[in-house]
């Protein structure tokens, strides 16, 4: 399997409601944005998928987010703008523009340098047939 990780930063404001305490007052971040693909099949110039092109769709998702407050915008308008609903929506908007074969493995969104969410999907189980288990 194959990784591949690209960054990007966004500044933008923020108000979380319903929580009590600093962070329900307006208040703004520089963001940074951690992508995380995968794969396990190379194109024939040896890539998973071109770095210029994972930053461009990114680029164009966060630029939605950039110089704004996130609390007036479509995808938080019901949910709050906090780090782990904005790596979700990411994550949900970018995995579109990637070509077949490739997957987002995680968004990582960090506030400061020191406090960050990141939003996975987890991989479909199989389940397995244990003998002497009983079946639900």
């Amino acid at each position: 399997m194959y990784y591949l990780t690209v960054v990007i930063d966004f500044a933008a404001a923020h108000a979380l409601r319903g929580y009590r305490g600093k962070c329900e007052n307006l208040h703004g971040h520089n963001w940074k944005v951690e992508v995380v693909v995968k794969g396990s099949n190379l194109d024939r110039v040896g890539m998973l998928v071109d770095f210029g092109e994972l930053k461009a769709h990114l680029r164009e998702i966060v630029g939605e987010l950039d110089h704004r407050n996130l609390n007036d915008l479509d995808p938080f308008l019901a949910a709050n703008p906090s780090a782990e609903n904005i790596a979700r929506h990411i994550f949900e908007r970018l995995g579109a523009h990637l070509p077949a074969g490739v997957r987002i493995d995680r968004v990582t969104v960090f506030e400061t340098d020191r406090c960050g969410a990141t939003y996975r999907q987890d991989e479909p189980t199989e389940l397995r047939h244990v003998p002497g288990a009983s079946t639900p």
